[in-house]
């Protein structure tokens, strides 16, 4: 009896041992699946730590572009819910787009994107909505976001239409033709509806724009799902 509860015991011992293994491989087969489902189109990256020379200034920039990729995500939809020191850390962002649809930088869009738009940052960039100044302009900074998407987007083959370029001060270690003006002032939506940037999904397949904030570098990856 004590031989048929020892061998029982041991074939137990052994099955245990067998299963582990195969569980942590079939999540990682999981894991092989949904990274061999997705495509890399195009990635661009931009460091936060040198958006410009006066040290103040670069500081605002950086808080004022990770701000709105925070209002774009929904974890902040109004200003007493701004956690300075949550949005400097380490963060992933993404906006998925359907073949067709559109992602604009602003929801002041030109007319020919409204049938197509599904996401903007859902930010206007101004003192009311919490955005910082460097004595210039509240939400001084965004407009090296939009450029960066821009950048990553067209790299990508994605169709972008940046109407105003930002000849009027270059965007540090960013291809000159990318450099995409921002401006929102609500109301007045002549200016506002070209100084912004749209991206639509000409794919035959969803796509995301993935962005990733470590508090000192921003990546933007641009993925197609199979």
């Amino acid at each position: 009896m004590k031989n048929i509860l020892l061998t029982f015991i041991l074939f137990l011992v052994a099955a245990l041992s067998v299963g582990a293994p195969m569980l942590q491989t079939s999540e990682a087969a999981v894991a092989h699946d949904v990274r061999e489902k997705e495509t890399l189109l195009g990635k661009q990256e931009m460091s936060l730590e040198n958006r410009h020379r006066v040290s103040s200034v670069n500081a605002v920039f950086r808080d004022n572009m990770l701000l709105t990729l925070w209002y774009m995500s929904g974890k902040v939809e109004k200003p007493s819910a701004i956690d300075w020191d949550a949005i400097r850390k380490s963060a992933t962002f993404t906006v998925t787009l359907k073949p067709g649809e559109t992602f604009a930088f602003h929801d002041d869009i030109l007319p020919k994107y409204a049938g197509t738009l599904v996401q903007t940052t859902n930010a206007h960039f101004n003192q009311q909505e919490g955005f910082l100044t460097d004595g210039l302009y509240y939400g001084d900074g965004v407009c090296h976001l939009a450029s960066l998407i821009t950048w990553a987007a067209t790299d990508a083959g994605l169709a972008v239409y940046a109407p105003v370029r930002h000849d009027f001060a270059p965007v540090p270690a960013m291809p000159r033709e990318y450099g995409t003006s921002i401006y929102v002032n609500p109301g007045v939506s002549s200016g506002d509806q070209m100084q912004n940037t749209y991206v639509t999904n000409n794919q035959d397949a969803t796509v995301k724009l993935v962005f990733v904030s470590t508090g000192k570098n921003l990546t933007l990856e641009v993925v197609k799902v199979k």
